[in-house]
């Protein structure tokens, strides 16, 4: 799977087995992915960071690809990603690093650097705003209040019923959808026949995502399963319960935030008035700016891979 210098080894990390893909030498960046992916998320920003003299490093988090996936619901908290991560600089030997993330990769992006901006250069997220805390709404009593119990994220709560219905639809079908088809706005799989109707409409690749690239995902999401990476999803009110101590705590670490028009996050009520740069800097105090790109989804290190890493380099290379 993507070759062309790529290079892979396991560390022990807060306890448990990390998988690393990493390519170049120098500055190190390290690249966070979200669901549903795995280090093969970021193949495109390896080559070319590697090219332009940096240490580009992708770990499969904790519950993906060929790290190791704990089976207790609860081990999957910021503070076990983090701690994972730390883990991981420790034992590549990064004192301070660059950061990039997506989707729940940027929201470990964003707690890494509130809880250790110590270990942080600078930050790069794309899709997922910072969240500040709610002191009074759990989120999951929130999404339920705004969208109702067919809400994706309310449907991830339960753990394997959703695995289930994945699995009658098929690993292959749910992965094709999902890169390729999620509507840009608020996303609903209803009990007992999440995907149905979309999956019998025949979905043509984009030119961002081939065959094989596809298969490279189905081929990992085979050996896994998606538990792993749902277990995320089932810890948000954990987590809202566990950081009550950093209410109100800013992110104090330099930061560009990125996102498209076309993804679901950025179509979800209150999020554009929420990353309007005044908004979002008065919590991430040392914000540099705000990036929507017209045109582009979810995946935004894949569908516009070139522009994205001139955007990551024309922030980093300040530092």
């Amino acid at each position: 799977m993507e070759g062309n210098g790529i290079e892979h080894r396991t560390v022990r990390a807060n306890g448990i087995n990390i998988h690393l893909a990493e390519k170049g030498e120098g500055p190190i960046i390290l690249f966070l992915h979200g669901f549903p992916g795995f280090w093969y998320s970021w193949r495109h920003q390896l080559h070319a960071f590697a090219s332009l003299g940096y240490r580009a490093v992708a770990p499969d988090l904790r519950g993906y690809g060929d790290s190791d996936a704990p089976t207790d619901v609860n081990s999957y908290t910021y503070f076990h990603i983090v701690g994972d991560l730390i883990g991981v600089l420790d034992a590549i030997g990064a004192d301070k690093v660059f950061v990039v993330g997506h989707d729940w990769g940027a929201l470990m992006a964003w707690y890494l650097s509130l809880f250790r901006p110590d270990r942080v250069k600078a930050l790069v997220n794309f899709s997922v705003a910072f969240p500040p805390r709610d002191a009074i709404n759990k989120p999951v009593d929130t999404f339920k209040a705004f969208y109702g119990d067919e809400y994706y994220i309310c449907r991830f709560q339960e753990p394997i019923a959703i695995e289930a219905e994945f699995a009658e639809i098929g690993i292959d079908k749910v992965l094709k959808y999902a890169l390729t088809s999620v509507p840009a706005a608020p996303f609903y799989l209803p009990k007992g026949k999440a995907l149905r109707e979309q999956i019998d409409i025949p979905i043509t690749l984009p030119s961002w995502l081939s065959e094989d690239e596809l298969k490279c995902y189905v081929t990992q999401y085979e050996k896994t399963g998606f538990t792993g990476g749902l277990n995320y999803y089932r810890n948000f009110d954990l987590n809202w319960e566990l950081t009550a101590p950093w209410a109100g705590s800013k992110v104090e670490v330099p930061t560009k935030f990125i996102v498209g028009d076309l993804d679901l996050t950025y179509n979800t009520p209150g999020f554009k008035e929420n990353i309007n740069f005044d908004v979002m800097k008065k919590h991430v105090p040392l914000l540099a700016d705000v990036v929507v790109l017209k045109g582009v989804g979810h995946f935004v290190q894949e569908e516009k891979a070139d522009e994205i890493n001139q955007l990551i380099h024309d922030f980093f290379w300040k530092f």
